[in-house]
């Protein structure tokens, strides 16, 4: 890029930075300190600063870039092997198995046969990478200049999101949602996992560290319903939600702390991304199968030399030259999922045995045969009992269930505004089940008198407690059933069934990534002594960031495409708000029900009419003080010390 860099020779030949930078730095590890050798950022330090282009250290315009898998994380690598690294757009080829981009992030049908969605994504507004990519694509309905971040932020500066129902129960009366319900010991369970080393968590489920009385607290309900955890999940992976999202933690009950757009996922941001992509000249081959990859070891490390393809029903090889680069989304979330609709169950034509067999699954297996730093692809594809959920589209007239739905929403369901906030959960449901009404119309086109649900239950072995089967084994209408039941509304269950179109959808991989896992089972992004592999999606390896989030799909892309370009430029680490004092306070006094924490008495007094006043969490006023005021708040703080200690 000399052409880019001519004027500045002089201070990067001298330079011992340039072409040498952590492309994934690691705030748990850094200790955040200015010296005279440093140049770049703090790990987790974000904004404007960093969102200078990259430069690579050398000319691309010549290689070929190869992505394997259309989903949010292959686009978003295209994205960023255009932006920072100046590949040529029309350099890039998109190799996918079906025939449409998007991967997990789905949206389709109509209002005559249904709408159906697989699942939904939950939004925050610290999820960095995403919006710095998205802050760069144009608006689905805006006019130039908007992006899609102009037009989300639009639709959600002026509608605030938050729940009126989050929990009911009792066929369908409103459950008291405003306390989390953790007792003491259970509130110091969670701090010493905050305070626990990731490495120390090594396979361990969420069933082996908490108690019963934390697993049947509502905290528990909010948190597992929203995020989709089952008890058997890795505890690794919930420490890692707890830090990802300790800023949102008193919004859990409420969902004041999300975000949605004004459509599906596929049509928000599938939809805009691919048409950028495709006007700048970037490739998309459709129905083609990618099986393995021709991996060779050399003196200069692991290096792709071809991939492995069936297109047509026949082997086809791809040579990939030596400035080339591949980029393979590994695993799958919605891979092998079965439909059903109003008058049939999904036919589930799959079990332990026979699972991790399809595409996705399948070129990851060949991967972590050839050497162990790809991973154990068989710790998160071998359990589907412990993996699988199913959800369900409802595509809804006027009916019953609609009037019923008013009473739990925020806003009327056909103003274009907040319906529900988010996920209502049937507390005393065996199906565990829950279901949302987003803004409306859900798709573009949807016609002025219908509204898309979306329902899901965790439970699948269980029987419901209106139709005595589980789940998978119901039909759309025994599903309608079982919900209008909780909604006391069962009388009227055939006005519901008359005006309502339901598709389901069983995913036997849908919390994959959640399984308990151990160091090594995952991949890195770019595994140790590849040179132009770079591993991405929800079944890779990042420093602090979580997965089942767009973010981290994101997160993986950009990693993959500064470290193979070794590109002057770092992937901050995850928002630092963790770290923030009036978070820690906040969530402290949040997880006690909003009841004052251990010393918070004396910190107000000691603030008071200070200028950090502020960093304290809203709270009473404070009680008159005594005279043993002092001592008894010392006293507790070192109780609270021995209890954290254990």
């Amino acid at each position: 890029m000399k052409e880019i860099t001519s004027k500045f020779d002089k201070v990067l030949n001298a330079s011992a930075e340039y072409g040498n930078v952590n492309h994934e730095p690691d705030s748990s590890k850094e200790q955040q300190r200015n010296t005279p050798k440093k140049s770049m950022p703090f790990s987790d330090q974000i904004g404007n600063y960093q969102r200078n282009k990259g430069i690579p250290p050398k000319s691309y315009k010549d290689s070929k870039i190869y992505i394997v898998g259309s989903g949010i994380a292959g686009m978003s690598a295209a994205y960023y092997f255009i932006r920072d690294g100046h590949v040529p757009a029309e350099n890039i080829t998109f190799l996918e198995q079906l025939h449409v981009e998007g991967g997990s992030l789905d949206g389709a049908g109509n209002a005559t046969d249904g709408y159906v969605i697989r699942g939904g994504r939950e939004m925050d507004m610290t999820y960095e990478n995403l919006w710095d990519m998205f802050q760069d694509i144009p608006a689905l309905e805006m006019p130039a200049p908007y992006s899609v971040l102009d037009e989300y932020r639009l639709i959600n500066d002026n509608d605030s999101n938050y729940s009126k129902a989050r929990l009911i129960h009792k066929l369908g009366e409103i459950k008291d949602f405003s306390k989390f319900g953790l007792g003491k010991m259970d509130q110091l369970a969670i701090i010493r996992l905050l305070l626990k080393n990731k490495e120390d968590l090594d396979d361990l489920t969420i069933e082996d560290y908490f108690s019963e009385s934390f697993l049947s607290s509502n905290f528990w309900t909010f948190w597992r319903t929203m995020f989709a955890f089952e008890n058997w999940h890795s505890l690794l992976e919930l420490k890692l939600y707890m830090h990802r999202f300790l800023h949102a933690i008193d919004g859990l009950n409420d969902l004041s702390s999300l975000v949605f757009p004004k459509y599906n996922q596929y049509d928000t941001f599938v939809t805009p991304l691919r048409k950028v992509l495709q006007s700048k000249g970037v490739n998309i081959r459709f129905n083609v199968l990618v099986k393995d990859l021709d991996i060779q070891s050399n003196t200069d490390g692991k290096v792709v030399e071809a991939l492995i393809t069936e297109q047509d029903g026949k082997e086809v090889k791809i040579p990939i030259g030596k400035d080339d680069f591949v980029i393979v989304t590994t695993g799958s979330m919605t891979e092998d999922t079965f439909y059903g609709d109003n008058k049939n169950a999904p036919i589930i034509a799959i079990d332990n045995s026979s699972s991790g067999q399809s595409a996705g699954w399948k070129l990851w297996k060949n991967l972590a045969a050839k050497s162990a730093i790809f991973g154990k692809p068989e710790k998160f594809c071998s359990n589907i009992e412990k993996s699988a959920w199913e959800s369900a589209t409802l595509t809804c007239k006027p009916s019953a269930l609609v009037e019923k739905l008013k009473e739990y929403s925020v806003n009327d369901p056909y103003s274009g505004k907040t319906v529900t906030g988010g996920i209502i959960t049937i507390t005393d449901s065996d199906w565990l089940m829950s279901f949302t009404c987003n803004r409306q119309p859900h798709f573009p086109g949807q016609p002025d008198d219908v509204l898309v649900l979306w329902v899901y239950a965790l439970f699948m072995d269980k029987e419901g407690n209106y139709i005595k089967k589980p789940m998978p084994q119901c039909t759309g209408d025994e599903i309608l059933a079982e919900l209008c039941h909780h909604l006391g509304i069962i009388d009227q269950l055939d006005d519901v069934i008359k005006n309502t179109i339901v598709r389901t959808t069983f995913m036997p991989y849908i919390t994959s990534m959640f399984m308990p896992r151990a160091k090594g089972d995952r991949p890195r992004v770019v595994p140790e002594g590849c040179k132009n592999l770079g591993l991405i999606g929800q079944f890779v390896e990042t420093n602090n960031d979580v997965v089942f989030t767009m973010e981290s799909s994101v997160r993986t892309a950009r990693i993959a495409v500064y470290e193979l370009l070794n590109l002057n430029k770092q992937v901050p680490d995850i928002n630092p708000l963790q770290y923030d004092i009036r978070h820690l306070l906040k969530a402290a006094k949040t997880l006690n029900d909003d009841k004052p924490f251990v010393g918070e008495g004396l910190l107000r007094k000691i603030l008071k009419g200070t200028y950090f006043e502020h960093i304290l969490p809203i709270g009473s006023e404070e009680q008159e003080e005594h005279e043993s005021f002092l001592t008894e708040q010392i006293t507790k703080f070192k109780d609270w010390l021995k209890g954290i200690k254990g």
